[in-house]
């Protein structure tokens, strides 16, 4: 097994602001970036469900890392790069940019078309990207979100990854919401960089010995969240504004919440299949977040 990593922090799933020709609005990027950077973020995740990356084809993923560069960013030391694909040439495809882009890491999700495919499967599916990577794959993140990929990745199938690939696995995401699971994992690799998706669940899981989190919220709230990603901080103001979140499609709420706290309406929009939320739907967002986060302040 790998030696404990250093902490990893607070990093943002960079939501993605689109042109209204449906292309990545790197000005807004970049200058979103740079907020959430100065507001507490060790970190950028790039790519990832938040982000719209599955959605975004590999010329839109190279223009975004172009104009992060360009910006002055570190991508060394600030930008993870998410990996979600079906075939193993565009997860390759995907993986190589990031790569050679000197990214910091790769946020990986298996394969996700076919449903109950087999946990060998899954395995077979990982080692072929990292044999088809050969010597240039590195720091990997395996990201468990089955709610979205409906292919769940179990403790046993985490544990044959690392014992295959010691030198390349450095961390899981879980986004699973599932407590239980979310302990399980923490007891079993706890010498990995366990990174909770599920802010509810964030202090207690830092507290347990996770290493931080890829985190949605941290688009609006990064300063919130910095105190349960470092120290296991609880404030139940994080779990209330999820609950929120959660009652509406997920990136259409965060982006509308992006739009309200910039005064942009640019944020709103989303790439299809997704739609932004109606204005009903936005102004109970609105509501059920600004009472979640009085709460605490009272």
């Amino acid at each position: 097994m790998t030696a404990s990593p250093a902490r990893f922090g607070l990093s943002c799933a960079l939501a993605t602001p689109f042109t209204e020709a449906g292309q990545p609005d790197l000005p807004r990027l970049v200058a979103h970036a740079r907020s959430v950077l100065a507001r507490g973020c060790g970190s950028i995740t790039v790519f990832g469900t938040t982000g719209e990356g599955p959605l975004l084809g590999l010329g839109e993923r190279l223009r975004v890392l172009g104009a992060l560069q360009g910006a002055g960013l570190d991508l060394r030391r600030q930008v993870v790069g998410g990996v979600i694909a079906a075939s193993l040439e565009e997860a390759e495809g995907q993986a190589r940019m990031l790569l050679e882009n000197d990214a910091r890491a790769l946020l990986i999700a298996p394969s996700f078309y076919f449903k109950g495919v087999s946990e060998d499967g899954v395995f077979d599916w990982f080692a072929a990207l990292f044999a088809r990577l050969g010597g240039a794959a590195r720091d990997v993140i395996l990201y468990n979100i089955p709610s979205v990929t409906a292919v769940p990745m179990p403790l046993s199938l985490i544990t044959r990854l690392r014992r295959a690939f010691p030198e390349l696995i450095i961390g899981v995401k879980d986004s699973s919401g599932d407590w239980a699971y979310t302990e399980a994992l923490l007891a079993e690799h706890r010498d990995l960089a366990i990174l909770i998706g599920d802010e509810r669940h964030l202090a207690e899981g830092v507290r347990r010995g996770g290493q931080g989190a890829i985190s949605g919220l941290a688009n609006i709230i990064p300063e919130t969240l910095l105190p349960l990603a470092l120290q296991g901080a609880g404030n139940e103001a994080v779990v209330g504004v999820v609950e929120a979140v959660l009652r509406h499609p997920v990136t259409p709420a965060v982006k509308a919440l992006i739009a309200e706290q910039t005064g942009d309406a640019e944020w709103l929009r989303v790439l299809p299949p997704l739609r932004a939320l109606g204005d009903a739907a936005i102004t109970r967002l609105r509501a059920e977040v600004t009472q979640a986060l009085a709460a605490r302040a009272a």
